[in-house]
């Protein structure tokens, strides 16, 4: 439907409104779809107002499932444990562990690409990684779930 670009703290942001419907419109930023519920519903066919937009809950997504599942010494629930969490928005460039590996707290588990640099995501505790929630080339949200350590 419409394009824009925006610019907020320093990030870029591509924002494609697929449709809207009543007071819900179907959003795409940065390849991430969002609901968005307005406080006011507009006229798709007149310009864009100004309008108080609530804050877009993330649509869930499974977890990626490794081809064979490696053998635990305790089996453990997948997701179970603590989650790592984006610090900021980007794109996943490279992840460095899969489902079952063991790691240690300062281990780089991932590599985050923001504004244009390599970030290096490290895990904060220590363990065995029970689900991996993205893949390569993925944008993610700031506080977006990227994997979980149990």
């Amino acid at each position: 439907m419409n394009k824009y670009q925006y610019k907020i703290q320093g990030v870029d942001y591509d924002v494609e409104i697929e449709e809207v419907e009543g007071n819900v419109a179907k959003v795409n930023v940065n390849g991430i779809r969002f609901d968005v519920e307005l406080k006011q519903p507009i006229n798709p066919t007149s310009t864009l107002k100004k309008v108080h937009v609530e804050a877009p809950k993330p649509v869930a997504r499974p977890a990626v499932e490794p081809a064979v599942a490696p053998a635990a010494d305790k089996p453990m629930a997948a997701g179970t444990g603590a989650a790592i969490k984006a610090p900021l928005p980007g794109t996943i460039t490279e992840v460095k562990v899969n489902v079952g590996d063991t790691v240690k707290q300062g281990d780089v588990v991932l590599v985050l690409e923001a504004m244009k640099m390599q970030n290096n995501i490290e895990s904060e505790h220590e363990g065995t990684v029970t689900s991996i929630t993205i893949k390569q080339g993925e944008s993610v949200m700031e506080g977006a779930v990227l994997m979980t350590i149990g």
